[in-house]
């Protein structure tokens, strides 16, 4: 029987993408026959406020959540010290868990492959698995954070490599992360120990399911009958911006058919809501009222009216319907996203092959087209160009954008389904969650 250890910064209850894959992971690994601990932080990532079980065993699966491993996200200096907290505590651990055969890491924290490294050169016998879920020091780099050259860029480069040398499994997300992973080995370093394996991310099948508008409850709550609901769930990152998305939103403001849904939490979130917020001054101030200098024929007559000194303003008073919400419950997000007629992915411009924004599967899972806004080579497009069931716009293209939501919403109910019908189909046959994870658990036990 082999002994796994999982080091990741996030795992539930926290929701954070890369933790729910990493769970569906080692519970794989677990009804396969193998022993399973995750080590992991105690505190949320976005709201280290709240705190979770010290231990806990789950699904067969042993969870140890150390402190001192998540402080927030307050700023650069605040996150670095939590990671190397959390890591130091986790390169301890590794070293003296005598019975430990295998250790999995991801790339969150962007700084776990340093255990992996560390524990690997005293262990040598240790099975290593690295799966790239983001890239860094790339990642801070395309958001201006740090030059090419600066020290903990050329450091986090070195690291890369030393990781990519030592792994004895290698899973990307994407040919362009496969790509830009091998691009960062050096002629003398591509004798790799095992291939760069590329296997995207797979629907969570036991949370998703598609529900009719008729019987969702969320929507009904919402208030969204009859409405045509443009859906953006799940981490709102800055690196991968909704701007344009926004604008098309002002620019259908005058459309009764259109709701924007932004559902979730990240930094980019308080983009949307300071959007929401201006709008609802600039057009609550667009009212028109009728001072009191201003009198129809009727209340004129035996009046002299006077000249109005109060500013008027364009009769139009209609704002863009936008709907800013929390993130939803895991048990309950296949009633939030079914809610949604069309799902906006979004893909920074700078960004393919450095993240892999994995919203696209849910939302194809339970029948949903997609919008997906970003570069033209990216793995968005690979997706969407293989059928019509959804659309793709560059970043800043706000007329390509409301073409493509006006086009979608005139469709007819037979239209939909067969879109529905397209995206699902897609989903199993490219991307069913049983064939991703038996490929995920092959590369890892080869």
């Amino acid at each position: 029987m082999k002994r796994f250890l999982i080091i990741t910064q996030v795992f539930p209850p926290d929701p954070a993408a890369v933790g729910q894959y990493l769970d569906e992971a080692a519970q794989a690994l677990v009804k396969k026959g193998n022993a399973v601990e995750v080590l992991t932080a105690i505190r949320g990532y976005d709201n280290p406020a709240e705190v979770f079980k010290a231990k806990e065993a789950r699904d067969g699966i042993h969870i140890r959540r150390l402190k001192f491993s998540s402080l927030g996200k307050a700023n650069l200096a605040i996150r670095i010290l939590a990671q190397l907290s959390f890591l130091s505590q986790c390169i301890f651990h590794g070293l003296f868990n005598r019975k430990l055969t295998d250790l999995l890491v991801s790339t969150s924290p962007p700084m776990a492959a340093i255990c992996a490294v560390i524990i690997g050169f005293f262990r040598p016998r240790l099975k290593v698995h690295y799966w790239v879920m983001d890239i860094n020091p790339d990642q801070a780099v395309a958001m201006g954070k740090f030059s090419k050259g600066h020290p903990l860029v050329l450091a986090m480069d070195w690291l890369n490599r030393r990781i990519l040398k030592r792994a004895d499994t290698i899973v990307a997300l994407d040919r362009f992360m496969k790509a830009r992973l091998e691009a960062k080995l050096r002629d003398s370093e591509k004798d790799l120990r095992a291939p760069i394996h590329d296997i995207p991310p797979w629907p969570m099948d036991d949370h998703l399911d598609h529900v009719a508008h008729a019987d969702n409850p969320f929507r009904k709550a919402q208030g969204w009958e009859n409405k045509f609901v443009v859906m953006y769930s799940g981490n709102h990152s800055i690196v991968h911006p909704l701007d344009t998305i926004l604008d098309a939103a002002e620019k259908l403001a005058d459309d009764p058919r259109f709701v924007f849904a932004f559902i979730g939490g990240g930094k980019g979130k308080a983009v949307v809501d300071a959007r929401v917020d201006d709008w609802v001054r600039k057009y609550e101030s667009k009212k028109v009222r009728k001072s009191d200098n201003e009198f129809t024929p009727q209340a004129d007559k035996g009046r002299s009216k006077q000249p109005s000194h109060i500013q008027t303003f364009p009769p139009s008073t209609s704002r863009p319907s936008v709907v800013s919400l929390p993130y939803q419950p895991l048990d309950q997000i296949r009633y939030s996203l079914s809610a949604a007629d069309l799902h906006i992915v979004s893909l920074g411009e700078n960004m393919s092959g450095i993240v892999h924004p994995c919203k696209i599967y849910g939302a194809l899972s339970i029948g949903r087209p997609v919008l997906a806004l970003g570069p033209p080579e990216s793995y968005l497009n690979d997706i969407v160009a293989t059928a019509s069931f959804g659309g793709s716009i560059e970043h800043g293209d706000i007329d390509a954008a409301v073409h493509t939501l006006k086009r979608t919403a005139d469709q007819n109910e037979g239209e939909r389904a067969a879109m529905q019908a397209r995206a699902h189909a897609a989903v199993q046959k490219n991307f069913s969650r049983s064939k991703l994870i038996a490929d995920f658990l092959q590369s890892v036990s080869a």
